[in-house]
């Protein structure tokens, strides 16, 4: 059975669920505001989040290296405690003088590191609870222009499940090959030839490629890999 019912049936249903889509994504001016705020709300926590993670690594290796240097800094305290000479007590005083150095300069990082980490969690209580906020006023707003647009709904439902079919009829190793070239070419897997010229991407179809068009009713462009077509009679 020839795949090419098929094959424009599905182009067909991907044009029609474009413009379905193109229109219940068109919102007026409120849902749009309301949808770019929630947008914008979300990939702020996204941001958050990271940054976040990041932080709180490195609070943990900061942890770990003022735990050594705090470590360091009281056995060199134990050695001024425990210094029997001045020359020894002098050199005692200056290696902990150095590691009380060392600790404070890992010491001021950490705070700011701990300090940053409070702040963005309280940003971020704040953005989740804005979130729910402009998710339900959305929702609200989304339900009423839905219901306005109930034909476009029905209808795209109608064509999601006939898309399915299609898809299931089509066999995997076909469909993988119609998505790829729909990816790849804006939404457009089939074309036809006119003039003996590919409408898709304007290339001149060779003779032999016609030929067997006109055999076998579908090839493939050689340039642009769409399935090829012949225009329906005028």
């Amino acid at each position: 059975m020839s795949v090419l019912p098929i094959l424009q049936e599905l182009q067909s249903v991907h044009d029609n669920l474009a413009v379905i889509h193109r229109d219940l994504a068109n919102f007026p001016p409120e849902l749009a505001a309301l949808d770019a705020d929630l947008k914008s709300t979300r990939k702020r926590l996204s941001d958050v989040a990271k940054t976040l993670e990041a932080l709180e690594a490195k609070r943990q290796e900061l942890s770990k290296t003022l735990s050594l240097a705090q470590s360091l800094e009281d056995s060199a305290r134990t050695s001024v405690k425990s210094a029997k000479q001045k020359v020894q007590y002098t050199a005692a005083l200056r290696d902990l003088d150095a590691r009380e150095r060392e600790r404070s300069a890992v010491a001021r990082p950490l705070k700011e590191a701990e300090q940053r980490i409070e702040t963005l969690k309280a940003e971020t209580t704040e953005l989740e609870a804005k979130e729910i906020k402009l998710q339900s006023e959305f929702d609200e707003y989304h339900t009423a222009f839905l219901s306005e647009h109930e034909n476009q709904v029905v209808a795209e439902k109608r064509l999601t499940i006939r898309k399915a079919e299609l898809e299931l009829a089509l066999g995997a190793g076909e469909l993988n090959r119609f998505n790829r070239i729909l990816q790849q070419r804006h939404g457009k897997a089939i074309v036809t030839v006119e003039g003996g010229t590919c409408t898709g991407c304007r290339t001149k179809v060779r003779s032999m490629v016609l030929h067997q068009l006109k055999e076998t009713g579908l090839v493939a462009c050689e340039s642009c890999q769409r399935y090829l077509i012949q225009s329906a009679p005028q």
